[in-house]
């Protein structure tokens, strides 16, 4: 059986709800990407072009710190990692916690929440923070439901 972890970036808490059930009936362990500095309401306001997250996503090589949470990676052989979707990807912390740890060899299925929009260029933009890994696309959910998960997670 392989040994999953569901790594997590939720700005709003929408995506700890999903990754929060994902956990559940995948049987994998649960981590928080946690940013140094917490996103403020103010921060995530894409219709303000100085808002926190909008200077971040026009520029892709920038790099939350995040908090330095120990893990073992290695001992995991499958991560399902979720954030929301901003501006049509991934959150450039996502590629902060990735560049942080040695995913060679594994396996990556994203998952994420969105108000309307699919995964975009994700994949393409976190790819170089893992050269050595499989990135795939997960789902994306919206108003989900533990069924819903629960047969999403049947299919990894």
């Amino acid at each position: 059986m392989k040994k999953r972890l569901v790594a997590y970036f939720s700005a709003s808490g929408t995506t700890k709800k999903v990754a929060e059930i994902i956990a559940d009936c995948a049987k994998a362990d649960l981590y928080e990407i946690t940013p140094k500095v917490s996103y403020t309401k103010a921060d995530l306001d894409w219709m303000d072009k100085k808002s926190r997250s909008s200077i971040e996503m026009n520029d892709k090589k920038f790099r939350p710190e995040v908090v330095d949470k120990e893990i073992d990676i290695n001992a995991y052989d499958e991560i399902i990692l979720g954030f929301p979707i901003w501006w049509y990807v991934a959150p450039t912390i996502i590629n902060s916690f990735l560049e942080q740890y040695n995913f060679s060899g594994k396996k990556i299925i994203l998952f994420a929440t969105s108000g309307g929009s699919g995964f975009g260029n994700a994949v393409r933009e976190l790819q170089p923070s893992v050269p050595d890994s499989m990135i795939t696309e997960g789902k994306i959910f919206n108003n989900v439901t533990k069924q819903e998960v629960a047969e999403w997670v049947d299919t990894l």
